[in-house]
């Protein structure tokens, strides 16, 4: 989800960091130098698959994002190629959403947690009638940041709404990334009832990314 221009601030003034701030300081690059090497196993260029994918990616998170906000969808600034290999995913989407009975009710919600300073911006949706957290990705994986960031995004959530309890957990929507530019785009659905574990791995990355910028001051 976008963040609000200028970032997040608390109740103070004070700027505070966001969920995908916090992750992406101590994220893994591994399996991204991985998908590297292995394209280039196959004569790829990675930088070509790579931008094929962001594209597909991007049109099918835009159409959901349309969907979200009962807005119509702007396909112009989409090749009809990488518009063709989104439309699948979407499909998939739009028939999940129908069978679970999907209603948004709070989209891009920019919420800060004043008790662990962090802020992040969400979707608040309602599966067979229950409130769930839910969030997109493209990726051909399920990574631990993305459940992190999920949970960080459910405590933001009950700490701001406590009238109003999440009961139908936390959705991950995936749209695969093409590993060859003449694929299309996936979508998977993920599921998960409770996220205390990487709720408390965030809050011990939120707590290691304040002593960070503390030890840059020190060098």
């Amino acid at each position: 989800m976008p963040s609000p221009r200028g970032g997040y601030y608390n109740k103070d003034g004070a700027r505070v960091p966001s969920v995908t701030t916090v992750l992406s300081r101590f994220r893994e690059s591994g399996g991204l130098v991985h998908w590297a090497w292995d394209l280039g196993k196959q004569q790829l260029d990675y930088r070509v698959v790579r931008d094929s994918a962001a594209d597909a990616g991007t049109a099918a998170h835009a159409m959901v994002e349309a969907y979200a906000l009962g807005s119509v969808f702007d396909p112009s600034p989409f090749k009809p190629e990488i518009l063709e290999k989104a439309k699948g995913a979407y499909d998939g989407f739009l028939a999940w959403a129908g069978q679970t009975g999907l209603k948004i009710i709070k989209t891009e919600q920019a919420l800060v947690s004043e008790k662990y300073q962090y802020g992040g911006t969400l979707d608040a949706m309602l599966v067979q009638n229950q409130l769930a957290i839910g969030d997109y990705k493209t990726s051909n994986h399920v990574y631990g940041d993305h459940i992190c960031q999920l949970a960080a995004y459910g405590q933001l959530w009950d700490e701001n709404n406590s009238d109003l309890p999440i009961t139908g957990g936390y959705h991950l929507l995936r749209f695969s990334k093409p590993e060859h530019p003449d694929d299309g785009v996936s979508f998977t659905h993920h599921y998960w009832s409770d996220l205390s574990i990487p709720l408390k791995m965030f809050l011990h990355l939120r707590e290691a990314y304040a002593l960070d910028s503390r030890v840059k001051k020190m060098v």
